[in-house]
């Protein structure tokens, strides 16, 4: 019955994150092949945008893999992947000055980002040993009585943090989305159709995080459903 359950709480999340994929790789493929008019690269536009905020102690360096870019707030660096670094397509510029968006949000002290910034160690934790104790309360909630179920609240509870970090991620995208927007139209880094090119991009990564975010929810929900059904035969 639990594994008929956890298929309905699955499908829609499978679902949804096989087509955010579809969606990303399409768009990324697509205006990869396509080139700045300028022939400005990933890493000249993120440096450009940082200067241009003042943020010019935040170094930039090549990071291997693909779209595996990101922003280290502990040491300041932002890392671009090989197809981002040295490409000078809409795409490359489009991921590089989303990713200088984060290092803008962390120099603005950005809301979101510092709480998201702040609650990962707990999450991290919280991942790995919340549905060990789920599942180890269920287990023996038979001989423990209640003080099993308790076990399994506290799991689910450290575990739906997940959920919330997925959450709060959704802001901290988006806003970091539309710094990188603004500036290139602001500053006419890039021209009109190429702006829309990048604007899909970002649509299309968009889809990731909400797809990432159905999924912890569904997740902590199927876990909650479990508790619940339990509670009811008692």
């Amino acid at each position: 019955m639990y594994t008929s359950n956890y298929f309905l709480y699955a499908i829609i999340p499978l679902i949804l994150s096989l087509w955010a994929q579809f969606k990303v790789k399409n768009a990324y493929s697509k205006y990869s092949q396509i080139r700045t008019k300028t022939g400005l690269t990933g890493a000249e536009a993120a440096r450009k945008m940082l200067d241009y905020h003042g943020l010019s102690n935040v170094t930039i360096e090549r990071v291997a893999g693909t779209l595996t870019d990101h922003y280290d707030p502990m040491n300041q660096v932002l890392r671009l992947s090989e197809g981002v670094y040295s490409s000078n397509s809409i795409a490359a510029v489009g991921v590089a000055c989303h990713e200088s968006g984060h290092a803008y949000q962390h120099a603005d002290s950005y809301k979101w980002l510092s709480l998201r910034t702040n609650i990962v160690p707990v999450v991290n934790i919280g991942s790995m040993l919340g549905p060990i104790l789920f599942m180890v309360g269920m287990i023996f909630s038979g001989l423990l009585g209640h003080f099993g179920l308790v076990i399994a609240y506290i799991g689910l509870f450290i575990f739906g943090l997940t959920a919330v970090f997925a959450v709060i991620t959704l802001p901290v995208e988006f806003n970091a989305s539309n710094r990188a927007k603004e500036w290139i139209s602001n500053t006419g880094l890039l021209y009109q159709d190429e702006q829309e090119g990048v604007s899909e991009v970002l649509q299309a990564a968009a889809l990731t995080y909400i797809a990432a975010a159905i999924q912890a929810i569904m997740s902590v929900l199927y876990y909650a459903s479990i508790l619940n059904r339990s509670n009811r035969r008692r």
